[in-house]
């Protein structure tokens, strides 16, 4: 599989502009080009889904490990062409006090894939070389390929920067202007996600595509793609780590009804009906709803993955739009999102309120991560929201950023007592109070505090997981539908 890693010294350098209009550029050429991201982010990825038609997967080793990491990635590039895995942060920053771990370079390391330097030349001539210097030889086990110089301000300027570079023996692989970057929105947690954008996020992918195409050398860069080693070891499969496979939907069902990561249209709005499909087993597979739309863009794709592995049909619905759960819903699942820039929106549909509630206090599944827990809480800024959870939910001046040791105080339906997780926290708002009677999760690291809800069938709490690494989890959820379609429809097992 033809690689790349695109990495920067540090944030602020421009690797998505250049990650996202790479994937944009290849796939203009024809090529069918996997995109991945380092670390825990969900917006970025959006972006490479709306520049490769493909779900952006990502790829990291603090919250899976790094044994998963070359076969999630063997996963989500198969049959492509070439792989694009945008960097986070600086190349050699990774989770805080546990050396390169998670790192764009341990994942590079992990996925023996050459390394792209994006570096911000705007106030710098020659040394730009001691720069680039610094990081080729930092470790010797990453693979500094070459360089794309970003925010370079005339034909002199680039001349010089050349020149230093070549002298160090670095390759050159383009060089954009100053003045040519991309419009790309950002609020109080990053870039604004696709799903809001709509048709300014596809034109603003259509120009990080041009920019780069006209600034860089896509045969050079190809080639050096090209030259990667082979990787060793078999892909992940959701149906194998289950422990066998299952049926698959049917086909008419599985179209389109998962959402990816990034959605598959700009306004984020994909949902086919429900149908009753019994895949010729004694009872129809139980209906997972999964939030989406504008206000819950976020959901790792193996989630919906390991879902329908498990027996279950993954069907999409806007909480912004539809009044309804979908038909035959017997468990919820609502990621992350921005429910505090549509909190009168979702409040104002009741009848969707109403539902989630109802179906909540069933004691059917119901798994809420972040912008999940958000909704389910009595109020969000003084905006009713569902009212399953005895807390309120408000904007906060401070930000709650990293990764978490935790470990499972509760039986939930996502994961036994006692389970170990790591998981990871992104958001600017508080709920009050922050646990309930029978707490979600033990924080272990960095501090100690018990976070989130477990009562009856709900599962909410601020913390991301990546289910990838307790794939058991999405094994919990669909039995508990099962038996809540069970009750429901009064089927009696074979």
């Amino acid at each position: 599989m033809p690689r790349l890693v695109i990495a920067a010294p540090s944030s602020g350098s421009g690797k998505t502009t250049v990650a996202t209009g790479l994937m944009a550029a290849f796939a203009g050429r024809g090529l069918a080009v996997s995109p991945h991201k380092v670390g825990p982010d969900y917006i970025d990825p959006g972006y490479h889904a709306l520049a490769t038609g493909r779900p952006g997967r990502n790829l990291d080793a603090y919250l899976c490990g790094p044994e998963l990491v070359a076969p999630l990635f063997a996963h989500g590039a198969r049959g492509c062409d070439l792989a694009v895995v945008e960097g986070v942060m600086g190349l050699f920053d990774g989770a805080s006090g546990q050396g390169e771990l998670a790192s764009t370079a341990h994942v590079a390391k992990l996925l023996r894939a050459p390394v792209v330097l994006v570096v911000d030349a705007s106030s710098q001539a020659r040394s730009v070389a001691a720069l680039v210097h610094g990081f080729a030889s930092f470790d010797p086990e990453v693979r500094l390929a070459g360089v794309i110089l970003n925010k370079v301000g005339s034909e002199r300027h680039e001349e010089l920067l050349r020149e230093a570079l070549d002298e160090a023996g670095v390759p050159v692989f383009g060089a954009l202007r100053r003045g040519g970057e991309v419009a790309t929105p950002s609020r109080h947690l990053g870039l604004v996600p696709v799903a809001e954008r709509g048709a300014e996020a596809v034109a603003a992918v259509a120009a990080m595509a041009e920019l780069v195409r006209v600034g860089c050398d896509l045969d050079a860069l190809y080639a050096v793609a090209r030259s990667a080693p082979s990787l060793v070891g078999a892909a992940w499969d959701a149906a194998e780590v289950l422990g066998g496979s299952l049926p698959e939907p049917a086909p008419s069902l599985n179209r389109g009804s998962a959402p990816d990561p990034g959605p598959r249209t700009p306004d984020g709005q994909n949902r086919p009906p429900a149908l009753d499909v019994t895949d010729g087993m004694d009872e129809p597979r139980p209906v997972v709803a999964l939030a989406g739309g504008a206000a819950f863009t976020f959901s790792y794709a193996e989630h919906s993955e390991l879902l329908r592995a498990a027996g279950a049909d993954v069907v999409a619905f806007d909480p912004l739009r539809d009044e309804q759960l979908p038909d035959r819903t017997r468990a919820l699942v609502i990621g992350g999102g921005f429910p505090e820039v549509y909190a009168s929106e979702l409040s104002a549909n009741e009848p969707l309120r109403k539902a989630v509630g109802e179906l909540a206090r069933s004691g059917a599944p119901v798994v809420a991560e972040c912008a999940g827990l958000l909704y389910l809480a009595r109020s969000l800024d003084g905006q009713p929201m569902c009212g399953v959870l005895d807390t309120d939910a408000r904007m906060s001046q401070r930000l709650t950023l990293g990764y978490r040791d935790a470990v499972a105080v509760s039986d939930s339906v996502l994961a036994a007592n006692g389970t170990r997780v790591r998981g990871h926290e992104f958001h600017r708002t508080v709920v009050e109070p922050g646990a309930g009677a029978s707490p979600a999760w033990g924080i272990t690291r960095p501090e100690r505090r018990v976070e989130g809800f477990v009562q009856d069938g709900v599962h909410a709490s601020y913390l991301h997981v990546h289910w990838a690494a307790v794939p058991q989890a999405a094994r919990r959820i669909v039995a508990q539908a099962t038996e809540a379609a069970r009750a429901t429809e009064g089927v009696t097992p074979s």
